[in-house]
């Protein structure tokens, strides 16, 4: 088995996960290679004994690594989506952040994990992605036009109110007055469209939400599409530009510029080991039915 392995940070207590996952992986015999950035982390502290080989770009990847472990929580699940991209290597995350919701292993479980995908005891689920084009050239979106989460829009270096007018498919929908928009898929509905009202969507749903940010139009509610939906935005603002955000990444649009928003021609393949179910990571991490009486 050949595996990815791609981290953030190298500190506190996520050090000695991190050695125990390598040596695992070690007793396994499981060819390991490890981003470049954060492989000098951890030998900038002495760890490991043994040299690992390096990948520093998504052209260093093929479909030889049967899978990217991720080490760290959400965010850094996300970013290592910019290094699969659509080569079909199915990503499984470490928790060893706050929440955990894409990184589904807990960080006291790294042996037992291991070894259950060492037997193939785990199913792979499909994700899909949103991609992004504007009609005024953007440098950023050249390479990484595409987002797992979600896509939004928002105000930018400015407390005032932007408006997003938004089409489907060429329809006229709406003129938000808000902070911006949200296009969420199904697995961004548990982040920050959750904490901007939007509803809960199951992962196997083939639908997008968008979620205006503290709109001032009192009627305005999220609504539900089908994720085959061509979107279309343009925001008016005070200032010369706005926010564009991909999940973690951000970049600046002027003024007037339309965005295009639809769904990726191809998607994320993720890892399901034994039984940690969507359902049940809804219960333990967002507290889902809560209640004594149950």
């Amino acid at each position: 088995m050949k595996v990815g392995i791609y981290g953030q940070y190298y500190k506190g207590e996520a050090v000695s996960y991190i050695e125990i996952l390598l040596k695992t992986l070690a007793q396994k015999n499981i060819e390991v290679i490890i981003e470049k950035n954060f492989y000098n982390l951890i030998k900038a502290n002495n760890f490991p004994e043994k040299k690992y080989q390096t990948f520093s770009d998504h052209t260093d990847l093929d479909n030889s690594f049967e899978v990217m472990l991720t080490v760290g929580g959400d965010g850094t699940f996300l970013r290592a989506v910019t290094y699969v991209r659509d080569l079909n290597i199915p990503v499984l995350g470490v928790n060893i952040g706050r929440l955990g919701f894409l990184a589904t292993i807990q960080k006291e479980n790294i042996s037992e994990a291991i070894n259950l995908l060492t037997t193939k005891r785990y199913k792979v689920n499909e994700r899909s992605l949103l991609t992004v084009t504007t009609s005024q050239k953007n440098n950023d979106l050249s390479d990484l036009n595409f987002a797992l989460n979600e896509v939004s829009v928002s105000r930018r270096n400015t407390t005032s109110m932007v408006t997003v007018e938004t089409y489907l498919d060429d329809e006229y929908l709406t003129s938000y007055w808000a902070d911006g928009l949200i296009v969420a898929t199904p697995t961004g509905s548990t982040g920050y469209s959750l904490s901007c009202g939007g509803p809960v969507i199951t992962p196997s749903t083939k639908s997008l939400v968008l979620t205006p940010i503290a709109p001032h139009n009192l009627n305005a509610r999220p609504l539900v599409i089908t994720d085959n939906t061509n979107i279309k935005l343009k925001i008016i603002a005070r200032e010369k530009q706005a926010l564009l955000s991909l999940d973690s990444r951000t970049t600046t649009v002027d003024n007037h510029t339309e965005i295009f928003i639809k769904k990726a021609p191809f998607t994320l393949k993720t890892i399901q080991l034994s039984e940690q179910t969507f359902l049940k990571t809804l219960r333990e991490k967002l507290l889902w039915g809560e209640d004594k009486r149950n």
